[in-house]
C-alpha cells in the first residue's frame, strides 16, 4: 500500500471546485487517478469549499450559551455556534465541551474550529463547521472525479477527533463513498480455525488515520491523500454514518 499527497493544492475558498483542483494538481505532478485508488480528504477543505463558515461577529449568544461559556471558559459566541450545530450536550467542564454533533458524531466542540481557516484583514474571526452532510459530500466528490477522469475513486472525508481514555487526536472518517466503512469479519476463521465472533474492522477509520500522518495537523498544507494498493473487502458500500454506535448500545453514553 502506498500513500502520497496531492501536491501544491492552493488554499480552498468557498465555491471552489475541489475535484477540479485535485485533478489539476495530480496532472501537474505527473500523476493520475487509477482504478482502486482511495482519496482521503481533510474535512476542512470540504467545509471551506461548501461555504460552511461562520463570521463570529454575526452570532448572538443565548442565555444558555452564556451559562455554558462560564463553565468551559470559551467565548459565548463560539459556544452558540457549537450549540447551533449540535443535537445534545454530553460533557462539559473547564476547557472541555463534548457534544453530539447534528449528524451524530460525538466530538469536542461539534468539530467547530478556526485552525487552517484564513482570516480576513479586518480581524473578524471566522470559524469552520463540519460539512452539512459529509457522506453526501464524499459521494458528490467521487462522482465529479469520475466525470473528469473516468475513474471513480473511493472517497473518505476525515477529521481529527479525540478519544475517550487516550491522549491525542486521531484521524477518523466522518464521510465516505465507494467503500464499506466497516468490514464485518464475524464467521471467518482465524489462523487456527476458530470462528470469529465479534470482529468488525472499521477500515474507513484506519485509512483516515493513516492518511492523517501525511496530512499533519498544522502548516503541512497536504489536505488530500491518495491511498493506492489497498484491496477493499468484498462487502457492500455504505455511508460513514453507519459507523456510529446507537445510543442504546453505547455502554458509556
Amino acid at each position: 500500500m502506498h500513500l502520497f499527497p496531492v501536491p501544491n493544492l492552493p488554499l480552498v475558498k468557498p465555491g471552489d471546485d475541489l475535484a477540479a483542483l485535485i485533478v489539476e494538481h495530480l496532472t501537474v505532478a505527473g500523476e493520475a487517478l487509477q482504478p482502486g485508488d482511495i482519496l482521503v480528504v481533510a474535512q476542512k477543505v470540504v467545509s471551506k469549499a461548501e461555504g460552511r463558515l461562520v463570521k463570529l461577529s454575526t452570532v448572538t449568544p443565548s442565555d444558555e450559551a452564556y451559562r455554558i461559556a462560564e463553565i468551559v471558559e470559551k467565548d459565548p459566541r463560539i459556544v452558540q455556534v457549537i450549540l447551533d450545530d449540535s443535537r445534545d450536550v454530553l460533557r462539559m467542564r473547564r476547557h472541555l465541551f463534548v457534544v453530539e454533533q447534528r449528524r451524530g458524531w460525538i466530538c469536542a466542540n461539534a468539530g467547530v474550529d478556526r485552525s487552517n481557516v484564513e482570516q480576513v484583514p479586518d480581524g473578524d474571526e471566522h470559524l469552520a463547521l463540519l460539512p452539512d452532510d459529509a457522506d453526501a459530500s464524499a459521494a458528490q466528490l467521487r462522482q465529479k472525479l469520475a466525470d473528469y477522469t473516468g475513474v471513480a475513486p473511493a472517497v473518505i472525508i476525515n477529521d481529527s477527533h479525540g478519544r475517550a481514555w487516550r491522549v491525542g487526536t486521531v484521524g477518523v472518517a466522518i464521510g465516505c463513498a465507494g467503500l464499506p466503512p466497516v468490514w464485518d469479519q464475524r464467521g471467518l476463521p482465524d489462523l487456527f480455525g476458530y470462528t470469529l465472533q465479534s470482529s468488525e474492522e472499521c477500515i474507513a477509520d484506519e485509512l483516515a488515520a493513516a492518511a492523517s500522518l501525511l496530512m499533519g495537523q498544522s502548516s503541512e498544507g497536504q489536505p488530500v491523500i491518495v491511498v493506492r494498493g489497498y484491496r477493499l473487502p468484498n462487502a457492500p458500500f455504505a455511508p460513514a454514518q453507519t459507523i456510529q454506535r446507537a445510543a442504546a448500545t453505547d455502554a458509556f453514553r
